[in-house]
């Protein structure tokens, strides 16, 4: 039985597409059960529509976060969701949240972790002055940008960089081990042991 993806967002949904296109031509071996929106005009969900993808949103503005994520907990569960993969996704997940997805939740962020947590991870690269940068693929737990590391690609940090032009350089990286990523924790070929993730 084909393992079933439930992809959060709250904008664009540039890595959704890049993981939806790789579900699409056979390279992932799994089905997106559910595209998710905590914003009802996020450019994602149309990405959805348009791929034809199972797809939601709720609007969190003004809602409490704990009651929030029980509702969309609820909609995961509806739609048999065995993997939880953020992308692009602007909240802190709740404890509550996390206990329920215990070791199935991903996120990809745009740093190496653990440098550079949180917004504006480029930024703040730009701003520390440091030389590599790159993007993390990593579990999820109740901490921001905390879990165990998956995967790390590197990106150099040029002399003339601007924000935008080194985010574009790190996207294109977060679009190939994103799905890497998913790849391998669909195989199942790995332990944790501590901090660290290993193949097996």
């Amino acid at each position: 039985m084909r393992a079933r993806l439930g992809i959060l967002l709250s904008g664009r949904g540039s890595n959704f597409e890049a993981i939806a296109r790789n579900v699409l031509n056979g390279k992932l071996p799994c089905e997106i059960a559910l595209v998710f929106s905590n914003k009802p005009e996020a450019a994602g969900l149309q990405l959805a529509r348009d791929l034809g993808l199972p797809h939601a949103a709720i609007k969190s503005a003004g809602v409490e976060r704990t009651a929030f994520d029980a509702q969309v907990a609820a909609l995961l569960k509806e739609h048999r969701v065995d993997w939880v993969c953020l992308a692009g996704y602007m909240r802190l997940l709740s404890s509550t949240f996390v206990s329920q997805f215990a070791g199935r939740i991903l996120n990809i962020h745009p740093s190496l972790l653990p440098a550079f947590p949180g917004l504006d991870a480029q930024y703040q690269a730009l701003t520390h002055g440091a030389k590599l940068t790159g993007c993390t693929v990593h579990f999820v737990d109740e901490n921001l940008d905390n879990g165990p590391i998956l995967l790390q690609a590197a990106v150099p940090v040029l002399d003339n960089d601007t924000v935008e032009s080194l985010s574009g350089r790190i996207l294109i990286e977060e679009h190939k081990i994103y799905s890497e990523a998913i790849a391998w924790v669909l195989r199942g070929d790995y332990r944790i042991e501590g901090r660290r993730v290993l193949k097996i």
